[in-house]
């Protein structure tokens, strides 16, 4: 729905969803637990052939579990034991690998579809009053200018074009201090995802639709082949 809007008092969107909490290490219990039916089904040498380490482990094990029973030795068996585990491990830490990857994917999925915006309409710098409506994240397209007060997500790639404000891009970069974001200069590029903390601001989408920040992040982490 549109409404008037004033540069003062804006309307503010409902506050954008979070999405699903990423399990723990290689040491979490329940991701552990998770995990182990897929590494046992990584035992299959069909599938473990495409790591030829390990796939010349698993070959070395079974040779040797043979020649175990064969001659009955202790040593052997003790042999027989340790390639065993270095291939289920192995596995398992690739599970988990796997298993964290894809739930970092479904966060950020999430947190991209929970996100709203409120975009303007027939935005001209210094206007006082403009029409906005609030749509999804992914409904943005390039060249759409939004606006974002502190405590919001900003909902998409863009340069600031008006207003300076901290944001909190943690989320992205990993790093805990906040940087400022203002119109003109270099420090006017935000990335979707990121958490305005003060202030207010407006921003010109400038990213295509799928070609977000978040949205190469999802693709980096579900296509990426771990060896």
């Amino acid at each position: 729905m549109t409404v008037l809007q004033a540069p003062e008092a804006p309307g503010r969107a409902p506050a954008p969803g979070k999405g699903g909490k990423v399990g723990g290490g290689l040491l979490d219990p329940r991701q552990l637990v998770r995990s182990l039916p897929e590494a046992l089904r990584k035992l299959n040498p069909v599938t473990l052939w495409r790591n030829p380490v390990m796939f010349v482990v698993e070959v070395g094990a079974f040779l040797t579990t043979g020649l175990a029973i064969i001659g009955s030795s202790l040593f052997a068996w003790a042999i027989v034991v340790w390639l065993w585990l270095t291939v289920l491990f192995a596995n398992l830490a690739e599970a988990v690998a796997e298993g964290r990857g894809k739930a970092q994917a479904a966060t950020l999925r999430a947190a991209k579809r929970d996100t709203t915006a409120r975009r303007l309409k027939d935005w001209q710098p210094g206007q006082m009053a403009v029409r906005w409506d609030t749509v999804g994240a992914q409904e943005l397209r390039q060249g759409d200018v939004v606006v974002v007060e502190a405590g919001e997500v900003i909902p998409g790639d863009g340069d600031v074009v008006e207003g300076i404000a901290s944001v909190d891009e943690s989320a992205i970069t990993g790093e805990s201090a906040p940087v400022i974001r203002e119109s003109g200069g270099d420090r006017s590029a935000v990335t979707g995802g990121t958490k305005v903390l003060s202030d207010r601001i407006v921003v010109r989408i400038t990213q295509k639709p799928g070609d977000s920040f978040i949205d190469r992040m999802i693709a980096l982490v579900e296509g990426a082949d771990r060896q």
